[in-house]
């Protein structure tokens, strides 16, 4: 190839390989939602109880969030491309198989089987992102966009799911993630560049396996306490195993030559904070959006389709504020967009707490303003934080960083929002998670 052909390569990847990356990322966190919304039809049509439909909404999240550091470590070890081409694959098939289910079991098994391809696909997009933009500036801008991108695919995933469901069926909702899955792997060969294979780094297999047990039964155990209560067998066996699990993990890791997850890549000030700051973002918006969405349907008798109309105004101000995101964080710095927007999401949660709830409370009064500043909130908060999670990561551990931020992702809507909803009543639930994003933030406005 000439140099001219070269190059003319290059600048169509550096154009195209980021929307076709992000949008694999905003699909995965569409399909963790895709189910929130149409969740009591699909009880209705498959006859099931409220711990099957509980775990029928959890299914996807748990694997995503149990393997996702495996996955990490897969696409390091084996390259990016190659480990997003396998998780494209199942989670094509799996996406395929969910709408043919005819009952729980097979619905199940295609979510958990679509949960373990998200973990390989989320971190193996990342370690492809860094090689199209190999620059830390560049990179860096790149994720400032990445980080508002798991936010808008969970809004969309709560609106259109609505939609198609209330005129289609809800089996039909799974279309989208296979129509994408399946034009992501033509595109791949012809877009994406190839990243070289870490053949020497070691998988740690008993750590992936400590870790991946670990996460999903605490997960699990979190998630059921919906169903039962905590002093059941069926929260504390799970809850405490995993815990113990986890523990045991932690330990591993400090001994293992080459571990999954290093110790010291959480224990810088910065990072943590910023993945906690995503875990409360990802929780505070999947909350809002459970909430208000039964509170609509139940205490107003809303329909579906005025349920996600009511939502709109949401995606705009996450679309805006996620489009400003970038610009103000080349200014300003992501510590402070981040502390801001964390600041300014915990405002919107307090108002929906406050004014949201309200079945008598106009919706121009009480839930527009927090359904405005609650996303302008978390669009800037994830891009920021997810600016300040990977930076100083070397090449090497690009997918690690994936699987650790996409692991901060998924424990917020599942272990975050299962402990927060616990807590009492839906006001105090929002208020609390508003509380906790206003001290996170404060902690970052003042982290040097």
């Amino acid at each position: 190839m000439t140099a001219t052909g070269a190059a003319r390569v290059l600048a169509k990847r550096h154009r195209w390989a980021p929307v076709l990356l992000g949008s694999v990322q905003t699909t995965l966190i569409f399909t963790l939602a895709a189910l929130a919304v149409p969740l009591p039809r699909i009880g209705r049509e498959l006859d099931l109880e409220r711990a099957d439909l509980i775990l029928l909404s959890a299914a996807y999240g748990l694997t995503f969030a149990g393997l996702v550091l495996f996955g990490g470590r897969l696409a390091d070890r084996y390259g990016g491309r190659r480990a997003l081409t396998a998780g494209l694959v199942l989670f094509a098939a799996a996406s395929a198989a969910a709408p043919l289910a005819p009952g729980i079991v097979a619905l199940l098994a295609a979510r958990f089987a679509q949960g373990a391809g998200a973990a390989l696909v989320a971190p193996a997009a990342m370690a492809v992102l860094r090689a199209v933009f190999p620059s830390p500036t560049d990179y860096g801008r790149a994720m400032a966009t990445w980080g508002g991108l798991s936010v808008l695919g969970a809004t969309a995933g709560n609106l259109l799911s609505g939609v198609i469901s209330a005129l289609l069926s809800w089996r039909w909702t799974f279309a989208v993630p296979l129509v994408v899955a399946v034009a992501a792997l033509a595109l791949t060969p012809r877009l994406l560049p190839d990243t070289a294979p870490n053949r020497h780094r070691r998988l740690d297999l008993p750590g992936a396996l400590l870790a991946t047990v670990g996460i999903t039964l605490a997960s699990y155990g979190l998630v059921v306490t919906e169903a039962r209560p905590w002093s059941s067998a069926g929260v504390l066996v799970p809850l405490l195993g995993g815990t113990a699990l986890f523990a045991t993990f932690w330990y591993a890791e400090q001994l293992a030559r080459d571990p999954l997850l290093p110790p010291r890549f959480l224990l810088d000030r910065r990072r943590a904070l910023a993945l906690t700051a995503i875990a409360l973002s990802a929780c505070g918006t999947a909350m809002t959006f459970v909430v208000l969405s039964l509170h609509l349907q139940q205490a107003r008798d809303w329909s579906q389709l005025r349920t996600s109309a009511a939502f709109l105004p949401f995606a705009v101000a996450l679309i805006a504020s996620g489009r400003a995101a970038g610009p103000f964080i080349g200014r300003y710095g992501a510590r402070a967009v981040t502390a801001a927007g964390l600041g300014t999401g915990a405002a919107g949660l307090v108002l929906l707490a406050f004014t949201g709830l309200d079945a008598h409370t106009w919706y121009a009064y009480g839930l527009l303003p927090g359904l405005v500043l609650l996303p302008a909130g978390t669009a800037a908060s994830f891009a920021g934080a997810a600016v300040l999670a990977t930076a100083g990561i070397p090449e090497q551990q690009t997918g690690l960083a994936g699987g650790v931020l996409n692991t901060a992702m998924e424990f917020g809507p599942t272990v975050l929002l299962a402990v927060l909803l616990t807590l009492g009543s839906d006001a105090w639930s929002l208020a609390a998670t508003g509380a906790a994003l206003a001290v996170v933030g404060l902690l970052h406005h003042r982290t040097k």
